[in-house]
């Protein structure tokens, strides 16, 4: 087991592990510390703890400091130094004529390194442009392209729901989503519907992905034959998944001979064959119509 902190360096960013050797770190106190970008000024998100070495990506790099009230007013006259590079690298952009989307800049607390963050529909061919870059800031010039989903993640935004989106506020990491967790949550295939701000699935559909898992598994599938408890056989028509209700059609005799009625039961009353595992698209055609429009537009399922 390994004594470490976990640091984070903007908001709902990834959390790195650090060694805090001798010093007195607390959950919410901010460190310097050394990264493969440079000198950073980080926020501790978790206090120290002890962690099994493989679980760790070797080597551990140490604490510089803790910081002081002096770092802070550095970390802060970087901040206003990013707004005044934005100005200047969008200026340095339309002056070489070059298609793409400022979206960000970052200075390292050292300021050894001034990083700017862009979207482009392709790639770009911007070596003048760092070269003009370095000629006005004097240090090092890293533009890194990112895809929209990060765009979202550093500007931020409002959800269909009405709350900051998850990626900005809170979710440090981005989860694998796909078309298939929408259909087992029965919510509507619309991609207007269930397509976040960035144009790809939402995230929050993973949420609740594995309680509808396990409660669709005990339940039958619309179409299936089923018997009841009490003698009956029937059809199923419809299933209430949060409920465990299923809804069957039953043949009863009626003054006009055999007749359907629609009786609805708990999914215990029932006897039916248990489901087997189907592909995604098995016997899905919205969902493999779905699926094949996302491959024609370029994006994927668990993207």
């Amino acid at each position: 087991m390994i004594s470490v902190i976990g640091v984070r360096f903007r908001v709902a960013g990834k959390i790195y592990y650090f060694d805090p050797l001798d010093f007195d770190i607390q959950q919410g106190d901010h460190v310097i510390v050394e990264t493969v970008r440079g000198v950073e000024y980080g926020l501790v998100i978790l206090g120290r703890r002890e962690i099994e070495e493989e679980k760790l990506v070797q080597p551990l790099k140490p604490v510089l400091r803790v910081a002081t009230p002096e770092d802070a007013i550095i970390a802060q006259d970087n901040r206003e130094r990013e707004k005044e590079a934005l100005v200047i690298c969008e200026e340095k952009i339309a002056k070489h004529g070059l298609v793409m989307k400022l979206i960000d800049c970052e200075y390292t607390f050292d300021r050894n390194k001034v990083l700017f963050y862009f979207t482009a529909d392709g790639r770009v061919d911007f070596r003048e442009l760092v070269k003009d870059l370095a000629s006005v800031f004097r240090t090092r010039i890293e533009l890194r392209q990112i895809g929209v989903r990060d765009e979202l993640k550093l500007c931020g935004g409002l959800g269909i729901c009405g709350r900051e989106v998850c990626c900005h506020s809170y979710l440090s990491d981005f989860i694998p989503v796909s078309v298939k967790m929408a259909k087992e949550q029965n919510i509507s295939l619309n991609p207007t519907k269930i397509s976040g701000r960035c144009g790809r699935l939402m995230c929050c559909l993973k949420y609740e992905e594995d309680a509808y898992e396990y409660l669709n598994s005990k339940l039958p599938d619309v179409g299936d034959s089923v018997r009841t408890k009490d003698g009956h056989h029937g059809e199923v028509a419809d299933v209430s998944v949060l409920k465990q209700r299923v809804k069957v059609l039953i043949s009863v005799n009626g003054k006009d001979g055999e007749e359907k009625e629609a009786r609805e039961y708990p999914v215990e009353d029932l006897i039916f064959q248990p489901k087997r595992k189907k592909s995604r698209t098995e016997f899905d055609p919205d969902l493999r119509e779905l699926e094949l429009l996302e491959k024609k537009e370029g994006r994927h399922l668990d993207d």
